[in-house]
């Protein structure tokens, strides 16, 4: 399933009026791919993602996610997908404030529904997962603005998503909870065949993903592997002799 494609995107163009965001955008993501959408703020990476998540529409190319094409697919059909195949984290944690962490993650489980003790027990799995297992009955004012995101994330998890659509989801968190929670999501992928497009502008992300591909004035272009070093090439053939 590994070489299997998740997204295939061709010729994708969005602009709002005089504003040319995507300009003929082509890139495919495989079935359990950790793929970093990288660029400046302004660069069209939410726009991006908002398409290959359904959520708007483009001007004209093809979009295809998990075998469909979404841009030919009605509203409902649409809809149907983001609930039952997508997960989402946005860049604000988006957390109900009158639900408590527990609860935030409950709710976006009755979407697809599940019955109360699934919706539990996948909620305090996640939670666990994040490493926020003793904050399940917070409220979202009584947490952190990195622990508000972890509970977003921890939500989008438990979802149990084909594919997991991360918009600079490493904002506000500090480094050691960056690296934790993409190691997290490289075992998910690994585990459960889960892909994550993850759109940032965090040098740290780049280095956990599989692939990145670096938006420059509305094209998407596939960045190559760095090159190693002269020292890393006499340390490597060393362990060879």
């Amino acid at each position: 399933m590994k070489d299997e494609v998740c997204i295939r995107v061709r010729g994708l163009e969005r602009s709002f009026g005089s504003l040319h965001v995507l300009r003929g955008v082509d890139f495919d993501v495989r079935v359990g791919e950790l793929v970093a959408l990288y660029g400046p703020s302004g660069s069209g990476k939410t726009t991006l993602i908002n398409l290959i998540g359904a959520l708007d529409r483009p001007d004209s190319g093809s979009i295809e996610v998990l075998g469909q094409d979404i841009v030919r697919l009605s509203d409902g059909r649409r809809a149907r997908l983001r609930r039952k195949q997508i997960g989402f984290i946005f860049q604000g944690s988006t957390l109900l404030p009158t639900y408590s962490a527990l609860e935030n993650i409950d709710l976006a489980l009755r979407l697809p529904r599940l019955g109360y003790f699934e919706r539990r027990r996948r909620s305090r799995a996640a939670l666990a997962a994040v490493g926020l297992g003793a904050w399940a009955d917070h409220m979202p004012e009584e947490l952190s603005g990195g622990q508000q995101q972890r509970i977003a994330i921890a939500r989008a998890l438990a979802l149990q998503s084909r594919l997991i659509l991360a918009d600079e989801p490493t904002s506000g968190v500090d480094i050691a909870t960056t690296r934790r929670m993409l190691t997290l999501f490289h075992g998910i992928a690994a585990a459960e065949e889960t892909t994550f497009v993850i759109v940032t502008h965090d040098p740290l992300v780049v280095e956990f993903v599989d692939t990145v591909y670096d938006l420059l004035d509305g094209k998407v272009i596939k960045r190559l592997a760095a090159p190693e070093t002269e020292a890393v090439q006499q340390r490597s053939e060393a362990c060879l002799e």
